[in-house]
């Protein structure tokens, strides 16, 4: 009796989950709907957003997330790889990265947004830019991304690492070709979850990117994401209601569809042949 109470309880918490994310999507796709169409998607907005289109936000919010994904994932990855390979486990150092990573990743967005302000914005000269943006939104990533790698390449078996090196393989090419495929999954997990938290972020990107809503020529040119554009919408301007429904359809559609690309990288690349060189 105790076992089947404690799976119907585990059964209605995750029936509550899914009905609350059911019930916030239905509200979304019922509202946001009648205003997607071609003009929306492909026009710049009019009359602070209540007419006209989003297709300069969506350039804006790409931009920002090619910049943010340039930098953070290699930068994210190298360090997990060091982390996981170079350093002893269980270390006075490793342990104590760890702790600043895991701090690093509860610093609330508004904190590192003050930071890209003061850094990338005004040190560095950057100003209110698309490259401002995506720097920060970076170093929102990274902390996640580098503790799902690491803890991936950590649960792959040590009996990997010590055939490899029985083979005579290079400490390289046990990396590339059998440690990364076998912890795609949880590098994807985190990738996942990095471009997740940047693509919906709002107030770390109004301190750098700034609220402009014209095409962007270039990377050091001001422009608005997306989640910026719901904000202003829905807060700062009146009838803008129906033009933040839609917004958010096409926010939520572009999340959906930056995760299936990632889950098939991720497939393919866990199902890569083990080579030896």
């Amino acid at each position: 009796m105790a076992e089947r109470l404690f799976t119907l309880t585990l059964w209605l918490i995750v029936g509550l989950v899914c009905l609350a994310f059911l019930w916030l999507l239905g509200d979304v796709l019922v509202k946001g709907l009648p205003a997607i169409s071609w003009e929306f998607l492909s026009q710049a907005p009019s009359r602070a957003g209540r007419q006209g289109g989003i297709w300069p936000i969506l350039v804006s919010t790409l931009l920002i997330l090619s910049v943010a994904i340039s930098v953070a994932l290699p930068l994210g990855l190298c360090s997990a790889i060091w982390l996981a390979e170079f350093t002893r486990r269980g270390g006075a150092a490793g342990q104590r990265i760890g702790l600043v990573l895991d701090i690093l990743a509860g610093v609330p967005s508004i904190v590192i947004g003050l930071f890209g302000y003061a850094f990338f914005s005004g040190f560095l000269g950057l100003g209110f830019s698309i490259l401002s943006g995506g720097l920060t939104l970076a170093c929102m990533m990274l902390p996640i991304l580098v503790r799902t790698a690491e803890s991936g390449l950590n649960a792959v078996s040590d009996d990997w690492r010590q055939a490899g090196a029985a083979l005579a393989m290079r400490r390289s090419s046990v990396l590339w070709h059998v440690l990364l495929p076998a912890a795609a999954p949880a590098i994807t997990a985190g990738v996942l979850l990095a471009i997740g938290r940047a693509t919906a972020e709002t107030a770390a990107l109004i301190f750098t990117s700034g609220y402009v809503d014209r095409m962007p020529e270039s990377l050091s040119d001001s422009g608005r994401a997306l989640a910026v554009h719901i904000y202003d919408l829905s807060m700062n301007i009146t009838g803008g209601d129906q033009a933040a429904y839609g917004s958010a359809v096409v926010l939520v559609t572009l999340i959906v569809l930056i995760n299936l690309v990632a889950n098939q990288l991720s497939l393919h690349w866990a199902k890569r042949k083990v080579t030896l060189t």
